[in-house]
């Protein structure tokens, strides 16, 4: 199995950014797909992820009305938009899967990907 995110950068507050995941060696509707965050000296946070049990979205508190998720199934790829970015939102930005459908903390991931750096600026 394999992620691979790309779409980080550089954008200063009130602007947006939109990450992709590409999937390789899996089907991901048959799994929790989302995203972790993870900032200098904090632990990873989960974002955002869509579950494969009842399609349910989860999203951070915060980040609710500013983040989505979604999915293109026939690219297997999985996407976050982000819109109206904080200096707060600043972070690694990780590609997960949980394979039992469990989100929240980082001991429930079976796989990672590399990350990706968004750094929004005042």
């Amino acid at each position: 199995v394999q992620l691979v995110e790309s779409g980080g950068g550089v954008v200063q507050a009130g602007g947006s950014l939109r990450l992709s995941c590409a999937a390789s060696g899996i089907i991901i509707p048959n799994y929790r797909l989302g995203w972790f965050r993870q900032s200098p000296g904090q632990a990873r946070e989960g974002v955002s992820s869509w579950s494969s049990y009842d399609g349910s979205k989860y999203y951070a508190d915060s980040v609710k009305g500013r983040f989505t998720i979604s999915r293109d199934n026939p690219k297997n790829t999985v996407y976050l938009q982000m819109n109206n970015l904080k200096p707060e939102d600043t972070a690694v930005y990780y590609c997960a899967v949980s394979y039992g459908d469990s989100w929240g903390d980082a001991e429930y991931i079976d796989t990672w990907g590399q990350g990706t750096q968004v750094t929004v600026s005042e």
